[in-house]
């Protein structure tokens, strides 16, 4: 699902921002012939993703001596104890590599447990959960990736996918109807048009406007009920501000439609992963 020349990319840049022109501890250490195995270990439980990201960085740095038995794949749940996978190769690359591998693979696994513990909290109600374009610059592939490896489903993933209409937007088009009826007059039939609203008032004439999605923003889940209501399937509603897990269950039960976290990618906890050599 990732363009591996973006992997390819992302990879050489965090090498390159670790390892100026040699490992000073590793290359004045370890003899260049010495070869080592290590092993991927789970620190604690929840849902993997990134391994192949990781087992990339090795083989980026010894294409010819690297191998990995894998053992877990993404999307596999883990617990604390799992060995993920076995790594052998040129004790200098393990070394070398250790701190950008470990960086992606916790920080992928990060999203995909938070991503899963969302989608597990909404199980049964007809929401689904979204990410947003609140992630961090050059990373957007993989966490939005990352998303989906938990059970979540992808917001639009940049600029050009989707007509997305926030309050600045409206504001400076000349207010709702105006906004609306100038982007239709220019988009493709393929185009969605999304609109934010914030009271009750503003769902209607985003309704009358004929829009695809309304944004609910910072609404409270009595108000959200209300505009399901209103709204009664003739567009797909998103709940979004301030969505905690506490408050997940709540707003899930008004009846929207999707829910989006920026939380999930921009201020996710790393998944605690260790990379010991045997």
């Amino acid at each position: 699902m990732i363009n591996p020349v973006y992997i390819d990319n992302i990879i050489k840049t965090a090498l390159l921002e670790d390892i100026n022109y040699l490992d000073t501890t590793t290359d004045y250490l370890i003899d260049e012939n010495q070869q080592n195995s290590a092993r991927f270990l789970a620190k604690s439980d929840g849902v993997l993703c990134g391994i192949d990201v990781a087992l990339r960085v090795f083989e980026l740095l010894q294409p010819k001596s690297f191998r990995a038995d894998v053992y877990k794949r993404d999307g596999d749940k883990l617990k604390k104890g799992d060995i993920i996978a076995e790594i052998h190769g040129s004790t200098r690359a393990l070394l070398k590599g250790e701190r950008t591998a470990l960086n992606l693979i916790q920080h992928m696994s990060g999203i995909a447990t938070a991503a899963n513990r969302a989608a597990e909290i909404i199980r049964g109600t007809n929401a689904s959960i979204a990410d947003t374009r609140k992630t961090l610059p050059g990373l957007r592939p993989l966490q939005k990736y990352a998303v989906t490896v938990g059970g979540g489903k992808n917001h639009r993933y940049n600029l050009s996918d989707a007509a997305m209409l926030k309050d600045n937007h409206v504001d400076a088009g000349g207010g709702i109807k105006n906004a609306v009826a100038k982007l239709k007059a220019r988009l493709g039939h393929m185009t969605k048009i999304e609109l934010e609203v914030r009271n009750l008032d503003e769902l209607r004439e985003a309704l009358d406007a004929g829009v695809d999605v309304i944004m609910l923003d910072n609404m409270s889940c009595e108000m959200m009920a209300q505009a399901v209501k209103i709204t009664d399937g003739r567009a797909l509603l998103e709940a979004s501000g301030g969505i905690t897990d506490e408050t997940l269950r709540q707003i899930a039960e008004t009846g929207v439609d999707i829910i989006s976290m920026g939380a999930l990618t921009h201020s996710v906890t790393a998944f605690d992963i260790s990379l010991k050599i045997i």
